[in-house]
């Protein structure tokens, strides 16, 4: 198979350029222009072409079904071969994909810092005088300069892909183009008649709020010290906090603070309308969503942005400014966005969502085999932690007893203390008392003592890690510790990394913590059983995915569910398929017992 590695020179200025629009709205600007190409196929010297008829000439010529194409950061690159010029290659390849599941994704992934790491070369910078020029404003000698800067890109992403290829496993190459064609061969619609009425609601809903606490101005409202002086005006004294920061005192105004929580639930109707009236206006990530949403549509079908490797697990994560990864789903209005995305004509939208997966994992990788076989049988695990916590029958669980099981379950497998536990069920409005909080972690420990030992062999594991000594760590051998990298290898091969693991002595003892772009972060056994339980399930999606795959197009993926668009005929076939795969585990995850839920629907809101 042939590899063709590019990378497009395009017209940007001060308002129209990557850093100001996402990347759709760039490919899709009637402003966008094509400066030049830059191409090498397989080992090939680089050409580049700045011709406009001839770019479209040479690609036209090129039988890219049966080959590959890399780029660095090929979502870029890609939407422009796909949307401007109809390419469709076999493969896609992404060297920055790839760079950030080799080297975490802590580190700079960009081409020039890539290049640097791996000695390859070092990336020109003439594309700074490039801004503003349209491809007619360059002179020769401009035009030849931009020219060497784009072979040289392509001449790095080139040496890049053939010295991390080696070490970079298979499968995973197979997901990174999965999950990039998502975005590039876009098949998702939207619904603009249902995205315009969400808008005007919910602008209406913040208007009402406005002039029940008798706003005129949200800016006033938005203001912290003229909000302040506003509770003062109805006999209120603003609550306040230290600044974890500055350590000064500041006001309380965030949703989170429990003091103005509290002024929701005001005795003063008034007071109650001004903090409903700030919540309101405050919260524009749905009215902005919403808007670029109807901006999408108008341009065409939606891309899904999703980027490989997020996360420091290797979960998948939202991306150019559209996430679709935590549209909201509670509440009157809360599938609204999720019921604009439609199936295209003739198609259904099939969703399958892995059960419990990361609990299951949990039990399985720590061989805890009571848990592992209750999950096999099908039973509630929820509903039998419960019965143990109020010591009664199963049949005899209320829905709130339930609940907190549910929560203790899903919360107290990586080691959450008493006190956080408290503070969870809290959220949910569950009040407990510490005793009692206490207790019930205590019940869950002594239930699951193998997940409570698993904690401790991850402590010491970490230990070992920080004077990069390796121990063996793990079900059979599924997690292995690269000691040399302070690094955990997961079964698709790539790592969990703790750069730069070391311990500190605090006032309980030694305190582990690993570098981060945020500062240090604090390691010990709970949250690296979290963290392989999260990588493990990870790699059995990505599998997952790929086998659905091979016969009908995933379009998104959201935590642990996969969604895919199949024509209306097959829906029947096409959602007992889905449900096999994800009900499919690895050879390496043998015995672990992995179940899925899934629906159907014209949009993606109806599936649920």
């Amino acid at each position: 198979m042939d590899v063709y590695t590019l990378d497009f020179e395009t017209y940007y200025d001060q308002e129209y350029s990557l850093s100001k629009v996402t990347t759709e709205e760039y490919v899709r600007d009637p402003r966008f222009e094509v400066i030049g190409l830059a191409i090498k196929k397989n080992d090939k010297s680089t050409k580049y072409v700045n011709d406009p008829a001839l770019i479209g000439r040479l690609l036209s010529h090129i039988d890219f079904s049966s080959s590959a194409i890399l780029c660095h950061n090929t979502m870029f690159d890609g939407a422009i071969l796909s949307w401007r010029y109809g390419v469709r290659p076999k493969v896609w390849f992404d060297t920055m994909c790839m760079a950030r599941a080799l080297h975490g994704v802590e580190t700079s992934v960009s081409l020039k810092a890539t290049a640097e790491r791996y000695g390859v070369g070092v990336k020109g910078n003439e594309v700074n005088n490039a801004k503003g020029k349209h491809r007619a404003d360059f002179t020769a000698e401009e035009a030849a300069k931009y020219g060497e800067y784009a072979k040289n890109d392509v001449e790095l992403t080139y040496k890049l892909f053939r010295m991390m290829g080696g070490k970079f496993p298979r499968q995973e190459l197979k997901i990174i183009d999965l999950t990039l064609r998502m975005f590039i061969d876009p098949v998702l619609d939207l619904d603009l008649g249902l995205l315009e009425q969400h808008l005007e609601d919910t602008r209406d809903r913040k208007h009402k709020l406005l002039m029940d606490a008798g706003i005129e101005d949200k800016k006033d409202l938005m203001s912290n010290i003229k909000f302040a002086d506003m509770l003062r005006g109805l006999d209120v004294e603003p609550p306040m906090k230290v600044s974890p920061t500055t350590g000064k005192d500041t006001y309380a105004f965030a949703k989170s603070d429990e003091d103005f929580k509290a002024l929701q639930e005001h005795e003063d109707d008034r007071v109650q309308s001004l903090v409903a009236a700030r919540l309101g206006s405050k919260s524009t990530l749905e009215e902005t969503r919403t808007e670029r949403f109807i901006g999408i549509y108008k341009r065409g079908l939606l891309p899904v942005p999703v980027r490989y490797y997020a996360a420091h697990t290797g979960r998948w994560g939202g991306s150019d400014k559209i996430n679709l990864q935590n549209l909201p789903s509670r509440g009157k209005n809360g599938k609204k966005l999720k019921k604009a995305i439609i199936a295209p004509e003739g198609h259904t939208v099939v969703e399958a969502d892995s059960s419990q997966i990361e609990a299951r994992v949990l039990a399985w990788f720590t061989g805890q085999d009571d848990l592992t076989s209750a999950f096999a049988r099908g039973e509630d695990v929820y509903i039998k932690m419960a019965a143990r916590i109020y010591g009664c029958k199963e049949e005899d669980v209320t829905k709130d007893q339930r609940f907190v099981g549910k929560t203790t379950i899903l919360g107290a497998g990586y080691g959450m203390g008493a006190e956080r536990f408290n503070v969870q069920l809290k959220t949910f409005g569950y009040e407990v008392s510490p005793d009692e909080a206490r207790r019930i972690i205590n019940i869950y420990r002594d239930a699951n003592y193998k997940i409570s030992q698993g904690w401790r062999d991850a402590n010491y594991m970490v230990q070992k890690l920080a004077s990069n000594r390796a121990v063996k760590f793990g079900r059979k051998g599924i997690i292995q510790v690269d000691a040399a990298n302070q690094a955990l290898i997961v079964p698709s091969g790539l790592r969990i990394f703790y750069d730069e693991l070391y311990g500190e002595q605090a006032e309980k003892g030694l305190e582990y913590s690993y570098k981060t772009r945020r500062g240090r972060t604090k390691i010990y056994g709970g949250k690296v059983i979290e963290n392989v339980c999260q990588a493990i399930a990870r790699c059995i999606i990505g599998e997952q995915m790929l086998s659905i795959s091979k016969k009908y197009q995933v379009v998104l993926t959201v935590h642990d569910s996969i969604v895919c668009c199949v024509p209306d005929a097959e829906v029947a076939e096409a959602q007992a398929f889905v449900e096999s795969c994800m009900r499919w585990t690895p050879d390496w995850a043998e015995g672990l017992p992995v179940d899925c839920e899934s629906g159907t629907g014209k949009s993606y809101g109806d599936c649920e």
